[in-house]
């Protein structure tokens, strides 16, 4: 299997959960193939175990890639470690859950943007642990912290003034706007709701232009005439 490739120009494009594409996402192979392409960024999900550790995962329930029906947040990091993922009718014994330090790791190791979605709510402890967790490995100033939680967005601007963040959204409310720019943080939006008047809107406000998921070749090129600044894909390179 192999990627799409597409007419990137100076578009930046991020792959989405690993490259979901092609190896099961989320999971430390997904990473590292995208590590050996010409990716700029690797994203990925974290979350807060019931131990307050954290762990590598979309949902919020473990039952579409496990089989096995656990939700996130309410189980210890060792029982989420033990299930084994499938795909289709096969066990894949050789694929767990990674954690947050298998992720960085692989970022740093094949010289790629972390962009680390904060999933949920969290409390302010946890945001903070987080990130001081990417500090301490060294990659800080590689990642981009993003979110659909306002107050996870809140927080991270609170305790981080230099951190790099998206927040995450899927209208053209101007709400949005506004908060972006009180925030000083860059738009992760959905592909579908996107135009270049406002894409030249968030630019005009000093505002950077992710989109998601964009999995086809004509659409994405069509985004990158518009201006965006990065897109996220399964498949795209």
């Amino acid at each position: 299997m192999d990627t799409i490739k597409i007419d990137r120009k100076n578009c930046k494009i991020i792959a989405h959960r690993g490259i979901c594409g092609i190896e099961m996402e989320n999971t430390c192979p997904a990473f590292v193939i995208a590590g050996n392409c010409s990716y700029y960024g690797i994203e990925t999900d974290v979350h807060v175990t019931s131990d307050e550790k954290y762990i590598i995962y979309h949902d919020d329930n473990t039952m579409r890639l496990t089989r096995e029906n656990y939700i996130i947040e309410e189980t210890s990091f060792d029982v989420l470690r033990s299930l084994k993922i499938y795909e289709g009718n096969i066990t894949r014994t050789d694929l767990c859950l990674p954690t947050l330090e298998d992720y960085i790791t692989i970022c740093k190791k094949y010289d790629k943007q972390s962009i680390l979605e904060l999933k949920n709510t969290m409390t302010e402890k946890h945001v903070v642990k987080i990130v001081e967790r990417v500090k301490e490995m060294g990659w800080f100033e590689k990642t981009t912290f993003i979110s659909f939680s306002k107050e996870n967005v809140v927080l991270l601007r609170k305790n981080f003034k230099d951190a790099d963040i998206q927040f995450l959204y899927e209208s053209t409310d101007n709400e949005f706007v506004d908060f972006m720019v009180e925030n000083k943080v860059d738009a992760d939006i959905r592909h579908t709701v996107l135009n270049k008047e406002y894409i030249d809107l968030l630019h005009s406000k000093g505002i950077k232009v992710n989109c998601w998921t964009v999995n086809d070749k004509d659409r994405a090129e069509a985004l990158i005439e518009m201006g965006v600044d990065f897109i996220t894909t399964n498949i795209l390179e």
